[in-house]
């Protein structure tokens, strides 16, 4: 398998249009030939850091990186960098490593959820097992440590805490929602911690890693984070669409593998005969599957689900978080960065239009 430095970033701007839909009109030209740049940045560096020493580490290490990839931190980090000295080396060190942890909760996530498939190409455990995949994105993380090293002690403070936002959103979306809590409001502080603190992290990179004002660090961390919140939203209503190239993974994949999504839980506080109905068939089905059962069993009941108002109220949803995104940036200064952070959040939510 031979490093394609250049490939895998340009999947960001073809698949969700970022630049016309971003970048649009001749005030954001400068801001986005200096985003593209830093991009293409990133990307070099992520080859070269992903290369290992041992023969296999080095296939697996790249496998999901070469299979593609958004690039939504680095994006973040490269527009938020523009609030401060730009495109820094250590802002490029920062963006890479935290791309590079985002990699290594792939191979994670996937053997904890059975996942078949990531990014259109078979998951990297059912490639080489389960013990591989973990290994390898052990591998990652300890790699994106080293990195944030050469930043210094503030660096290395913000890869720790976010690291232990992901294992605690991880572990806490693995026990469930327990006696007393709402599984709603769990579930968005699951998605805050599991993909909001991640996405946060990269805005909070750009802009310590620039040198940018320090009263800037607050809002844009509450912007990342809600953003991730809503780009999760969405994807939970992605995942059950029909069409896997749409989301290089076989429709319904969570739930069929027992992790509820929003729309699912939306479901579940549905009263009427026919949605209780239908939550009472998917349940049994998650069961079945859990047993050995052919996960086809769910097919249409996910396209029930998918046909429910609750699917519609998960995208509203997610919609109001990326407005919740947009109010956290007012205080940042008028702009072409606060106007493309602006419409990096309204992207977000409408990437299955």
């Amino acid at each position: 398998m031979t490093p394609s430095p250049t490939a895998p970033g340009s999947q960001l701007t073809s698949h969700l249009g970022m630049t016309e839909r971003i970048f649009a009109g001749p005030k954001m030209r400068r801001l986005a030939a200096a985003v593209e740049d830093g991009l293409a940045r990133v990307e070099e560096k992520l080859a070269a850091e992903l290369q290992v020493g041992d023969a296999l580490a080095d296939v697996t290490s790249r496998y999901l990186y070469e299979a593609g990839g958004k690039r939504l931190r680095p994006m973040l980090s490269m527009l938020t960098a523009q609030l401060g000295e730009g495109a820094t080396d250590y802002v490029i060190a920062g963006a890479t490593a935290l791309e590079m942890t985002h990699l290594g909760s792939l191979y994670h996530d996937d053997v904890m959820d059975g996942a078949d498939v990531r990014r259109g190409v078979p998951s990297a455990h059912a490639v080489w097992g389960n013990n591989i995949a973990i290994l390898t994105g052990d591998l990652l993380f300890s790699r994106a440590s080293q990195l944030m090293a050469q930043i210094g002690e503030r660096a290395i403070r913000l890869q720790a805490d976010t690291f232990e936002r992901l294992v605690l959103g991880q572990m806490h979306e693995t026990v469930g929602a327990q006696a007393g809590d709402d599984p709603v409001e769990f579930y968005l502080q699951v998605l805050a911690d599991k993909t909001g603190s991640l996405i946060a992290a990269a805005g909070q990179a750009g802009v310590l890693f620039s040198d940018a004002p320090s009263e800037y660090a607050t809002p844009v961390l509450e912007f990342g984070e809600r953003v991730g919140i809503a780009f999760q939203l969405l994807d939970d209503v992605i995942d059950l669409s029909a069409d896997p190239d749409e989301t290089g993974k076989v429709p319904g994949t969570d739930l069929r593998a027992g992790v509820p999504t929003m729309p699912y839980l939306l479901l579940g506080r549905s009263s009427d005969p026919s949605s209780k109905a239908l939550k009472a068939a998917i349940d049994d089905g998650v069961a079945r599957i859990a047993d050995g059962a052919d996960p086809v069993l769910l097919d249409d009941d996910l396209a029930r689900l998918r046909e429910h108002p609750a699917t519609e109220a998960t995208r509203e949803l997610a919609a109001e978080w990326s407005r919740r995104a947009v109010s956290a940036i007012e205080p940042l200064p008028p702009g072409p960065v606060r106007e493309a952070l602006t419409r990096f959040a309204r992207v977000m939510v409408d990437r299955s239009h």
